[in-house]
């Protein structure tokens, strides 16, 4: 009976060690898929505002150029 005692218990603890082991995989996929999208993110932020920096200096200069005086004639 210890014969197979023993037997049940190494497959146990094999199922264990793998089952452990894709666990152990699959964290650190999903810590590396989260560091990426982190990633991605921040630099879709930071784009972003770089965007909208541009747009409103174009703006200003836009409405600065509307406003300068307009010379009509020859001179």
């Amino acid at each position: 009976m210890t014969a197979t005692s023993k037997k049940s218990r190494d497959q146990a603890e094999s199922i264990f060690s793998k089952t452990q082991t894709q666990s152990m995989s699959l964290n650190r996929i999903i810590s590396e898929q989260d560091a990426v999208s982190q990633a991605r993110e921040a630099k879709t932020a930071r784009l972003r505002e770089l965007r909208l920096e541009k747009e409103a200096d174009e703006l200003g200069a836009a409405a600065a150029l509307a406003a300068a005086p307009k010379r009509v004639g020859k001179r």
